[in-house]
């Protein structure tokens, strides 16, 4: 087995990643969004403060992206349809279990355990993604991945 190359950036890149991470855990709780209650009235529209500190998350990013210029480096593709699919069962989930991914691991560092189940069907709904990925590219591939005789391959 080929071992795998680290360049300096992304060992460096690694390194952020954990304080990063905590921090990002710590403002999450701090906030609210580890909050079943929280996110709850969210959803319904009782409270508006976690949609615009959402909302508010998502423009400061839009605009990070605009100013490194980073929007030009970005790819032009159609929405796969399953990404509809895909991410009305991601917001059912968040609705239900009270937490996206980010907010789970967080909700495990405050010690609720409830979190686990959550992180479980992240990790089932990952690898269920990976194995729907994995079937697709083989079977658009089609005849070009077939088979061939040994004596064929050299």
């Amino acid at each position: 087995m080929t071992p795998i190359a680290v360049s300096p950036a992304s060992s460096s890149r690694r390194l952020w990643a954990l304080p990063l991470g905590v921090a990002l855990g710590f403002s999450l709780s701090r906030i609210g969004f580890t909050d079943y209650g929280e996110l709850h009235r969210m959803f319904v529209f009782a409270d508006l403060r976690l949609f615009l500190v959402f909302m508010g998350a998502v423009l400061v990013t839009g605009l990070g992206t605009l100013a490194l210029g980073r929007w030009r480096t970005l790819p032009k593709k159609r929405v796969h349809r399953g990404a509809v699919a895909g991410g009305v069962l991601f917001g059912v989930g968040w609705a239900i279990a009270g937490a996206c991914p980010g907010a789970a691991f967080a909700q495990l560092g405050e010690g609720k355990l409830t979190a686990l189940v959550s992180i479980a069907g992240i990790v089932f709904g990952s690898a269920a993604f990976l194995m729907g990925t994995r079937r697709r590219d083989l079977s658009s591939a089609g005849s070009s991945v077939a088979l061939q005789r040994p004596e064929a391959c050299g």
